[in-house]
């Protein structure tokens, strides 16, 4: 592997992410497959909105843009209409992906758009304070829910799955390896990948809910996920599976556009 300051801002650092975050395992395990498949920095482009998850498009030396919070989804399909030959990677966190921007989301998915939309699922708002988000889970204690959570959370693959997404797949910082083989596949598919990654934040999620300090916590992600079908999953059906769900050939977006623009400009002649 190249070094990794090939592909970072080292301006920018020391980054702004808590001791334990595993934001900073997600930005390594990215760099890793954009290295391994030997993408050109120069075909990259990143988009990003606001919160933790969204400080990876200033670190990273790719084209990025850095946008309006829950919007990252809209401006990454202007880039990919207006360039669709270039790579487009859209990092986001609960909030952005899921609270003020789930209609992009859906609305992407179905569309089919080529580009990847990774979901870093903290369960909370890390960066504004620890309030809860569309994924805490009900019961789940935040400083917008000190006598727990009420609101009933998210399956990220599932609404990804049924809004239409061709690619689906979950993993977690603690499994690092896999996730960069995730990732490889999402960033050469041909159409709208979502990756949903499980990662922890100490600094609200963890202290709120007593689940401790980041090694509590990723040995938590080790005890309770299984890969998809597992024995595991059977004998215990609350274990969250992980893995790839979808991976399938579809029409993809820009490419029928372009079709249109093709059969608009033979209409005139």
């Amino acid at each position: 592997m190249a070094s990794v300051k090939e592909y970072i801002r080292e301006r920018f650092f020391p980054h702004i992410w808590c001791p334990g975050c595993g934001h900073g395992t997600v930005l390594k395990s990215l760099i890793t497959a954009v290295d391994q498949l030997g993408l050109s920095k120069n075909d990259i482009v990143m988009v990003s909105g606001i919160g933790c998850s969204s400080r990876i498009a200033g670190y990273v030396d790719f084209h990025t843009l850095h946008t309006l919070h829950g919007r990252a989804l809209a401006f990454a399909t202007g880039v990919k209409l207006s360039k669709p030959q270039l790579r487009v990677m859209v990092p986001m966190g609960d909030g952005d992906a899921l609270a003020i921007g789930g209609n992009h989301f859906i609305h992407a998915a179905r569309r089919n758009i080529a580009m990847t939309a990774i979901v870093m699922n903290n369960r909370i708002y890390g960066m504004t304070g620890g309030q809860f988000s569309p994924l805490s889970g009900y019961g789940k204690a935040a400083t917008t829910a000190p006598y727990g959570n009420i609101d009933h959370d998210f399956d990220v693959v599932q609404l990804a799955k049924a809004a239409g997404a061709s690619f689906v797949a979950r993993t977690t910082t603690y499994h690092a390896p896999q996730m960069v083989e995730i990732l490889k596949q999402a960033f050469t598919h041909k159409g709208f990948a979502v990756v949903e990654i499980l990662t922890q934040c100490p600094t609200y999620f963890g202290r709120k809910n007593k689940m401790g300090e980041a090694p509590d916590m990723l040995e938590w992600f080790k005890e309770n996920t299984t890969p998809i079908g597992s024995q595991a999953k059977q004998k215990n059906p609350s274990l969250i599976e992980r893995g790839v769900f979808v991976a399938e050939e579809k029409a993809e977006y820009c490419t029928e556009y372009e079709k249109v623009v093709e059969r608009a400009m033979k209409g005139r002649e």
